[in-house]
């Protein structure tokens, strides 16, 4: 197994229908000022189904009553809790939604999941709420597996939902065998977490041993020297609006990528279970890409190997459990080890976080 192989795999309403016609969305969300009220959602998805319908679902708890809109009309109705389907929506980049409760401010929400031909885990970081009941907001931060299989209309698409940066994670091997594509005009920066780092260079060759890789690389993405300088390089990006919307990437999209938005969301103030399945949900939709290449090998290769294509929560908690012993707190992480200072912490919550 090569090295850039290697690299890759390691790194109360009733359900109701709602049909209508109307104009497409617009592909990216207006933008909320700094004065919204306080968000009454304690919990709130949407969910794009295979057949071009949408599950959406909401808890707000003390509130009469909700409406949801999209495209500007009213699409739903519901209470305090509510699981609505919503058909007859006219094709859209990203179909959004905006719930509005009675009283609060309202919660503007899409699918998490960007769909493109040539990737398949490039998702919204945000759409998340908060320990003290803020969302952190979608459409400004995505994160992704490898942009070189992207298709002509997926860079089309990226460009209208408003991509200015993208940001490489990847080691120069990777980047030279599978150069990224990027929307026109958007910005491509290099920002290698594992450059010139002996981790995650030698298969393992027991299942035992691919484990602890997985280990010991999610505590080398926290303290190693080039992973803190790549991801203070994102983090700058991130307090910078000028920059969004912003993308990071690595190969799979679940290792680098995943830690960055779980460094990203617990900073925010996201809850650890919140952040722990953000980061597991790599599993699911890389799913059919993992089955594949286990797939086509021996038995017991593919039960060496499957460690390494998988997120596990030994893994994410092992990067925690770094934090905690070279910094002593997350803030300390982001301040001493990413190089964030106040100011731009401030910034990245003034503008990330509503409610």
């Amino acid at each position: 197994m090569n090295k850039l192989t290697l690299a890759g795999a390691a790194l109360a309403l009733t359900a109701v229908s709602v049909s209508l016609t109307a104009p497409a969305a617009l592909a990216a969300p207006a933008r909320h000022t700094a004065a919204t009220s306080r968000i009454p959602f304690t919990a709130a998805t949407v969910t794009a189904n295979d057949d071009g319908s949408y599950r959406v679902v909401w808890t707000a708890p003390g509130v009469r009553s909700v409406t949801v809109r999209a495209n500007g009309h009213v699409v739903a109705r519901g209470g305090a809790r509510g699981d609505v389907t919503v058909r007859g929506l006219a094709a859209a980049d990203r179909q959004w939604f905006d719930l509005v409760p009675a009283r609060g401010g309202s919660l503007r929400l899409a699918d998490r999941l960007v769909k493109l031909d040539g990737a398949v885990n490039f998702r919204d970081a945000g759409g998340y709420r908060t320990a003290d009941g803020h969302w952190v907001k979608m459409g400004e931060i995505y994160r992704s597996d490898a942009l070189d299989k992207l298709t002509a209309a997926d860079l089309a698409k990226l460009k209208r939902l408003g991509i200015r940066v993208d940001y490489d994670l990847r080691t120069a091997s990777e980047r030279t065998a599978a150069p990224d594509r990027v929307p026109s005009g958007a910005r491509y920066v290099v920002a290698d977490v594992l450059a010139g780092s002996s981790t995650m260079t030698s298969m393992p060759t027991t299942e035992a041993a691919a484990v602890q890789m997985m280990v010991d690389g999610e505590k080398f993405m926290v303290s190693g020297d080039t992973a803190r300088a790549a991801y203070g390089t994102v983090f700058a990006g991130v307090a910078d609006p000028s920059q969004r919307a912003l993308l990071y990437h690595c190969t799979a999209g679940k290792d680098r990528t995943g830690w960055s938005s779980a460094a990203l969301l617990t900073a925010l103030g996201v809850p650890r279970a919140t952040v722990m399945a953000d980061y597991l949900a790599s599993n699911t939709y890389r799913a059919a890409a993992n089955a594949a290449t286990l797939a086509a090998m021996p038995p017991a290769q593919a039960k060496v190997y499957k460690p390494l294509l998988d997120v596990r929560p030994e893994y994410l908690n092992s990067g925690f459990q770094e934090v905690s012993t070279e910094y002593g707190s997350f803030n300390s992480y982001v301040r001493d080890g990413l190089g964030i200072d106040a100011r731009e912490f401030r910034q990245i919550k003034k503008d990330l976080l509503v409610g």
